[in-house]
């Protein structure tokens, strides 16, 4: 599922990703925003956007992976994972 941002001229200025199953899980796996746009809460406004397309879907559970932005992601409902030692990973699969 791709969400965008787009500015009152129509210049796109944020854009989210999300893979899903639509069933069970969903991993929202880009939440970009355009350099010159960012500090206006609008990170905030596509993550909640997201989460509202979401919801209907009832799903189990909702994961993300990000470097620097987590009190973002806390102010839409994400917490720490609880148990990351259950989370393995297979890098560069071929």
């Amino acid at each position: 599922m791709n969400f965008g941002a787009f500015d009152s001229e129509g210049t796109l200025c944020a854009y989210a990703r999300v893979v899903t199953d639509q069933a069970t899980f969903a991993w929202l796996c880009d939440v970009y925003v355009d350099r010159s746009y960012r500090g206006r809460g609008i990170g905030f406004l596509i993550s909640r956007a997201v989460l509202n397309e979401l919801a209907p879907m009832n799903l189990k559970r909702v994961m993300l992976s990000t470097l620097d932005a987590h009190g973002l992601y806390e102010q839409v409902g994400f917490k720490a994972f609880p148990n990351p030692e259950k989370l393995m990973l297979l890098d560069d699969a071929r």
